[in-house]
């Protein structure tokens, strides 16, 4: 009876390359990209590597499609009615959650710019940056600012919860912070006088907000220029 069941169970769920994603996703989640083999995958999948290349080419595909597959999930497209300074807060924030949530996003996003998941990223941004008016000689240089400030956070955002975890396993992130906090409080008054008096904003600060801050003070030097000029002065 049971292994009717386990064979009623595969004929409901074939493999297929939206499976296979899936599988792909859960492995990276626990093994990291190292672990992610074919052999592996078809443990997870119980069928044998060859049936997995008819769905996909290789591993860089894997990879490709699997980055896709939480992008899409963490929500970085918004609705397609929505303002660009919204857009941009959308993706902005679901790069942050997805890299925060699954930390081999960061370096597959990170790749040479012709990888598709990164170039869709890329993509989105600029269409954002040419609807705020920028003019066209400044569209590279605005897109990638945000791009690199995107990636750059997310990835060390995740760099620190993964340090902090390895390290301090059992303290929370209010106590590691209030520990940090004191430290910076503590500093020689001379030598560290801003960062002593930034100390309490580091022990009460939002990881989510500070981003979001980050991203309009590049939006406003973006956008600085497009403000309709005063009336002229005789």
């Amino acid at each position: 009876m049971a292994t009717r069941t386990r064979r009623t169970e595969r004929r409901e769920e074939p493999l297929s390359r939206e499976r296979i994603v899936r599988a792909a996703v859960e492995l990276l989640d626990t093994a990291g990209e190292g672990g992610l083999t074919f052999r592996a995958l078809a443990g997870r999948l119980t069928t044998g590597p060859g049936a997995i290349y008819w769905h996909v080419t290789g591993k860089e595909e894997l990879l490709s499609a699997a980055t896709d597959a939480v992008l899409a999930a963490a929500g970085t497209i918004g609705p397609a009615d929505a303002a660009p300074r919204e857009a941009i807060h959308s993706l902005a924030l679901g790069v942050f959650d997805a890299i925060e949530a699954h930390p081999w996003i960061g370096p597959q996003l990170a790749r040479a710019p012709g990888e598709s998941p990164m170039l869709r990223v890329f993509e989105h941004i600029g269409r954002q940056v040419q609807a705020l008016g920028v003019p066209e000689a400044a569209h590279f240089t605005a897109a990638s600012a945000l791009l690199n400030y995107i990636l750059g956070v997310g990835r060390q955002n995740a760099a620190d919860g993964r340090a902090h975890q390895a390290h301090q396993p059992d303290t929370s992130r209010a106590e590691f912070l209030d520990t940090a906090a004191t430290a910076w409080a503590n500093l020689d008054p001379d030598e560290y006088a801003f960062t002593r008096n930034v100390a309490g904003r580091l022990r009460d600060h939002d990881d989510r907000v500070e981003y979001l801050a980050g991203i309009d003070f590049i939006l406003t030097g973006i956008t600085a220029g497009q403000e309709p000029a005063g009336p002229a002065r005789a």
